[in-house]
């Protein structure tokens, strides 16, 4: 018992290093800045009360670290922000003397979180991390960033004569509805690997259908 208090003591020393050094790889972009970072690591936290025999440690470091190569990807750079920050991870924990065993379940969480490449979490850890990344993609939250991302684009709202792509290629969503169809209904709440988070996915999907329906409605003027 005493030497898991010992541990988590150094596991909180290396989170406070590491949530200073990592500012600098953020811009307040109103999709993936700090804050989405705090809400996975908040979500990942409460996911892990479901499970048995994990590390902590590696799920909060994953979850700080997850998204610290995304604006170079979001600026222009040809890279995966998973893979790419996978890289950045491992020299971080390095830096703060992070034992072997643990980096390397951070560096496996980290290539994974994207769901969208179709990579399999093999850890309770990894699968923790990619749960609570998509669940901050559903919800109040997500319909906020996705009308706040095509308002910088400049995408109209919504149009009747531009229908939804069938297949989604990267950001170029035509509206910002279709951005709903062509890939925040593609995140489907049995796909989660967690009960916990399937049973948030169900809720916060639902909201989001039903808000998508009630704006399609009032958009044509529909009593």
């Amino acid at each position: 018992m005493l030497f898991g208090r010992i541990k988590n003591k150094m596991d909180e020393k290396v989170l406070d290093i590491l949530k200073e050094k990592i500012q600098c790889y953020f811009k307040e972009d109103g999709s993936h800045g700090f804050d989405h970072t705090q809400r996975v690591y908040n979500l990942a936290v409460e996911l892990a009360k479901e499970k048995k025999d994990i590390d902590l440690g590696v799920i909060k470091m994953a979850a700080l670290l997850h998204d610290i190569a995304r604006m170079r990807e979001v600026e222009g750079e040809d890279i995966c922000h998973a893979e790419e920050g996978s890289k950045m991870a491992e020299d971080l924990l390095k830096e703060a003397n992070v034992p072997e065993e643990k980096i390397s379940k951070v560096v496996d969480a980290i290539k994974v979180h994207r769901y969208s490449k179709g990579l399999e979490p093999e850890s309770k850890e990894a699968e923790i991390l990619q749960d609570a990344d998509r669940l901050d993609a559903l919800g109040a939250i997500c319909i906020a960033r996705v009308f706040g991302y095509g308002g910088m684009k400049g995408r109209p709202l919504y149009r009747a004569d531009m229908p939804p792509k069938k297949v989604y290629i990267g950001e170029d969503s035509t509206t910002a509805i279709n951005h709903f169809y062509e890939k925040i209904f593609k995140i489907k709440p049995e796909t989660f690997k967690t009960k916990v988070a399937q049973t948030i996915a169900r809720e916060r999907y639902k909201f989001i259908e039903e808000f998508v329906e009630r704006f399609i409605k009032e958009w044509e003027g529909k009593l």
